[in-house]
């Protein structure tokens, strides 16, 4: 009998936005707006997510279980109750680190090629 459920690296390569949507989500449960402004900080201004991109990606994201919406909350004084909360799942943790291994690898062949600095 196999297993149904799928293997991590068989959603790689991943777009950059849901790379960068994980890695705002491994440290702490975010809603929407948080993830952007995570984001952009990450990434000192270079990516900007649109709010149609982010939530286009956090639906996909949904449907192939690499994040799920959680009911935990914030103090209400610091929540606005409208907010959706999303947090990484172990699978989503999984095909992430997955993802850092492939780019890892992909940066050692651009060195080793001479089109990357640093060593091969």
């Amino acid at each position: 009998m196999s297993d149904p459920s799928p293997r991590p690296d068989s959603l790689l390569p991943l777009p950059p936005a849901t790379f960068h949507i994980l890695m705002a989500l491994a440290d702490e449960d975010r809603h929407g707006y948080a993830i952007i402004q995570d984001v952009a900080v990450r990434t000192g201004g270079e990516l900007k997510l649109s709010a149609g991109t982010l939530y286009r990606s956090i639906q996909r994201m949904l449907d192939q279980g690499l994040i799920v919406e959680t009911q935990e909350r914030p103090a209400p004084e610091l929540d606005d109750e409208r907010r959706r909360y999303y947090r990484i799942t172990p699978f989503g943790t999984a095909v992430a680190r997955a993802e850092a291994r492939r780019l890892t690898q992909l940066v050692k062949l651009a060195r080793a090629s001479g089109f990357a600095p640093g060593r091969a």
